[in-house]
């Protein structure tokens, strides 16, 4: 049975935040808030908690699992970022957007498109999920909170524990944060191209 926080979506409890920190290192799968939607979320290096995620969504490893980092600096360790690719991170982060980066050789395979070697990143702009990764000190692997057959993501939280309570474990509630995904760019094209438009704006990447 899923733990339930109620988080504050401006100023989130730290004792809550300390203890949502334990059971991603422990292991757990946990929803939590963003900027464009709910998400899920786990530890990077957990294989286990990895194929909860991919089990709850439905989907193989053809489909990105993201990495959502803190800011910037984090970045390098996981993407391979040339010039042209920072000057566009560093003028749309953070913000709504799912970036598609040549993986470097510390991300583990699994967690590889298999054939491009390729990895999502995003740097959300939501105080609960940035005091979250501040806690943590690493990257959550996460994927939007959209279940099989059904068209928007899960945006209240009681509905989220009534169809997820025995397969996450813990929920934490900030209210709505939308129902409209990030907006996902493939920086690794020149000029980059656009593979979904979501909640971010296409005007830095020059894309009509």
């Amino acid at each position: 049975m899923a733990q339930f926080f109620s988080v504050h979506p401006r100023n989130p409890q730290q004792r809550l935040i300390g203890q949502a920190v334990e059971i991603v290192k422990a292991g757990g799968v946990i929803v939590y808030p963003t900027d464009s939607c709910y998400a899920l979320g786990c530890r990077i290096g957990d294989k286990g908690a990895m194929e909860r995620i991919r089990s709850i969504r439905e989907i193989d490893d053809k489909h990105h699992l993201t990495l959502v980092c803190r800011d910037l600096s984090s970045i390098s360790h996981y993407a391979q970022v040339d010039n042209r690719q920072y000057r566009l991170l560093k003028a749309s982060t953070p913000g709504s957007y799912t970036f598609i980066l040549r993986a470097t050789r510390e991300v583990p395979k699994r967690l590889q498109h298999p054939k491009r070697n390729t990895i999502g990143i995003r740097i959300p702009d939501h105080p609960v999920v940035q005091h979250l990764l501040d806690a943590l000190g690493e990257p959550l692997l996460s994927s939007t909170l959209m279940l099989p057959d059904d068209e928007l993501p899960l945006n209240d939280a009681e509905s989220i524990r009534e169809r997820l309570q025995s397969r996450v474990d813990l929920i934490m509630d900030s209210g709505a944060c939308g129902l409209e995904m990030t907006t996902v760019i493939d920086l690794t094209e020149d000029p980059p191209t656009l593979l979904r438009k979501g909640n971010g704006s296409l005007s830095p990447f020059g894309i009509e």
